[in-house]
């Protein structure tokens, strides 16, 4: 039977998308990659992770730079702190002083010899940076404003903010005012972790005072709906500064910018690490404080095993899709003896990826162990002598 032309040109037409579709190789699985971090227009800027403190992301971290209006998040921080310790209420009074009243700058808008609580000028201080308002403070809580600086520099040395050093309450430039990225990091990571009420202000979008509504200058928290905080500064010398905090699915972050050109430039290049960090990153909780990791022989004490464990709960931030390649190695002492405290090392935990060292913590006994008796001390010691003894002949 002779096949027709029109029959043969179906067949052709038919069958052939399916013989080269046919021949594709098929893709290849999702291999998890992580791209470098943007280069930012700013001075110094940096991204940390708030649970692991993982560095993400950094430029000149450790640079001494004006902080500008970032100083008024340390000036809360005394304010909490003061509150806390009960040495100020929230429903305090506080006198507005003709100093306070003729603050330049950024402003409340405060009338000399009136008296605010403090609860309304600390929502000065965070959303409108009113400097009038964060005078006016701290001349009620120290007396005036450089013994209260030197409250600031003191909490500053206890967070381990290195490298900064604060002259006045506002952020107003003066040649020994100063502060880097990584101090900004470490202040607004405390501000969230001790202060999550007060925290709560920094993310309110405007405050109105005698009728004057001010919106809350950090403009992130329209442009980015998890951006939930913190604190904008400028002046003509620091450039425009910014210090941003968000979370998602459980992995909050912060971002430090110091030293932009412009408003928009700041909140762009911060507004770019979060949008990194969050794409490329993931943060897990590997294990709890106080759960035990490995059981160990403790010779010569009242009991014969030692539980032992992390001290604190270990976070570690990974690229995203990295997680079920973590490997996590327990080394112990070979050899443990009674009596030991709880708290103490007696060996380590180390995260790898493959054999890329991640993180290294330490492994503590997760309870004491007393002496064991006499008769028990000599027992053990006997023991580990012949274990000891024959180690040494199946290493020959």
């Amino acid at each position: 039977m002779q096949l027709k032309p029109k029959f043969l040109t179906f067949c052709v037409l038919f069958f052939l998308p399916i013989t080269v579709f046919a021949s594709l190789p098929p893709l290849p699985p999702p291999v998890p990659i992580v791209p470098a971090p943007p280069t930012l227009a700013a001075k110094s800027y940096l991204l940390i992770d708030f649970l692991s403190d993982a560095i993400i992301a950094q430029q000149d971290i450790d640079q001494h730079l004006e902080p500008a209006s970032l100083t008024k998040m340390m000036t809360a921080f005394v304010i909490d702190q003061s509150i806390k310790d009960g040495k100020a209420k929230l429903t305090d009074l506080v006198h507005i002083s003709q100093k306070a009243w003729h603050a330049p700058g950024s402003r409340m808008f405060l009338e000399v010899n009136t008296e605010i609580p403090l609860e309304d000028l600390l929502r000065g201080i965070i959303i409108q940076s009113g400097n009038d308002a964060s005078i006016a403070v701290a001349e009620h809580i120290a007396g005036d404003e450089s013994t209260f600086a030197e409250l600031m520099n003191y909490y500053a040395q206890q967070l381990g903010m290195t490298n900064t050093h604060f002259v006045n309450v506002t952020g107003l430039p003066h040649p020994n005012h100063y502060s880097s990225a990584k101090d900004m990091a470490l202040l607004a990571k405390a501000l969230i972790r001790h202060f999550p009420e007060s925290y709560k202000i920094y993310s309110e979008k405007e405050f109105t005072y005698k009728n004057i509504k001010q919106i809350n200058r950090n403009r992130l928290l329209w442009r980015n709906e998890l951006v939930d905080g913190i604190k904008t500064g400028h002046t003509d010398t620091a450039g425009y500064c910014l210090v941003a905090s968000g979370q998602k699915n459980g992995m909050r972050l912060i971002a430090v910018v110091m030293g932009a050109k412009t408003d928009e430039i700041r909140v762009e290049e911060t507004n770019k690490l979060l949008t990194y960090g969050f794409r490329f990153y993931e943060t897990r909780k590997l294990y709890p404080a106080g759960t035990s990791l490995k059981q160990s022989r403790i010779w010569m004490g009242t009991e014969k095993q030692i539980n032992l464990g992390l001290k604190d709960d270990l976070y570690i931030t990974i690229g995203q899709g990295q997680y079920e390649r973590l490997k996590a190695i327990v080394n112990v002492d070979k050899e443990i003896k009674a009596p030991t405290t709880e708290g103490a090392v007696l060996g380590s935990l180390k995260v790898q990826v493959e054999d890329k060292l991640i993180i290294e913590r330490p492994i503590v006994a997760l309870h004491p162990v007393a002496s064991g008796g006499f008769l028990s001390r000599t027992y053990d010691r006997l023991a580990l002598s012949v274990q000891t003894l024959w180690e040494k002949i199946t290493v020959q």
